[in-house]
């Protein structure tokens, strides 16, 4: 099998709402892959499609080789969009307690189940009720009852949503151990430096139909080069330097984007006379400027149908 996830033309209607349009992707095993799009985009209609709790009106969907995802289940992990947490149980017990409605008996799943909070920071949790955790402390929890099974197959929801910096460098680190022990791990997003950092693999959904899907060099590839800028300083400027088209600034970090035949090195010149420059680099494009250009192609292309929505 080369692919865990195959979609073919999925079409998911609600009412005169279509939430996804004729989605066709493939995943291939083994491999992280990024769904991003904006918020009501249709990536978490896709999800709940891929796994049986809602099915299509058109299309269809294999899972690890199986058209129902029930037919798979205990070879799956999934953390929905909306989480939550028995309060009252214990750490370990409902780590233990989702490995269970997994299909492992009740020694193995207590044992991996302490075994997998002491190893990703909870070992002095095991014995407290979740109603006590933080929010990123209890996603943690989850995360570890999702993949307490050894599933071939993680679907992650939203994973880095809410989150720290510091339990946003635990759930990557998860994700990251997950592929190298051989599962495929499927995440949605809107935070493209999450995707860009993590990801072999992205697709983009906007407005129910899919915009681009690939590697992260074939999504970038045909986008104008642009400056990636690290600099102290006013940044008003950047907005004056000669021969830009676009600029995307950040406050200490910027993307600028050159008119078609303006000289790189002529901007650095212009630039180091007016802010401190820290980096400079003229490379492709961030996920980030993909996915806003993306976007904004996109609704010029439905408002010139009339399509807007």
């Amino acid at each position: 099998m080369d692919h865990a996830l195959i979609l073919r033309s999925v079409t998911k209607r609600f009412g005169s709402f279509t939430a996804v349009d004729g989605l066709s992707l493939e995943v291939p095993v083994g491999c992280i892959y990024g769904f991003l799009g904006q918020n009501g985009a249709g990536k978490t209609t896709t999800i709940r499609m891929v796994m049986s709790i809602f099915h299509p009106d058109a299309g269809s969907i294999s899972v690890l080789g199986h058209p129902d995802a029930q037919e798979v289940k205990d070879r799956l992990g999934y953390l929905p969009e909306e989480k939550g947490l028995y309060k009252k149980m214990k750490t370990a017990e409902i780590v233990a307690y989702f490995g269970r409605l997994k299909g492992m008996d009740g020694s193995t799943a207590n044992h991996k189940a302490r075994e997998l909070l002491t190893r990703y920071g909870l070992g002095d949790w095991l014995d407290k009720k979740c109603e006590a955790m933080s929010k990123g402390m209890g996603q943690k929890v989850q995360v570890l009852g999702t993949i307490i099974h050894e599933p071939e197959l993680v679907i992650l929801d939203e994973p880095f949503s809410g989150l720290d910096p510091v339990n946003r460098d635990t759930m990557r680190d998860l994700i990251l151990d997950m592929k190298r022990q051989g599962r495929t791990v499927i995440f949605s997003t809107h935070g493209m430096e999450h995707a860009e950092q993590l990801c072999d693999y992205v697709m983009m959904i906007h407005k129910a139909k899919l915009q681009f899907a690939g590697t992260l060099a074939q999504v970038k590839q045909g986008r104008d080069l642009g400056i990636q800028l690290d600099y102290d300083g006013d940044g008003t400027v950047l907005q004056r330097l000669p021969g830009a088209l676009r600029v995307n600034d950040n406050g200490k970090h910027a993307e600028i984007y050159l008119q078609p035949g303006t000289d790189p090195q002529q901007a650095l010149r212009w630039l180091v006379e007016r802010v401190t420059v820290r980096r400079f680099d003229y490379r492709e494009p961030s996920l980030h400027e993909v996915f806003v250009r993306t976007v904004e192609e996109a609704n010029e292309q439905l408002a010139a149908a009339g399509l807007g929505r």
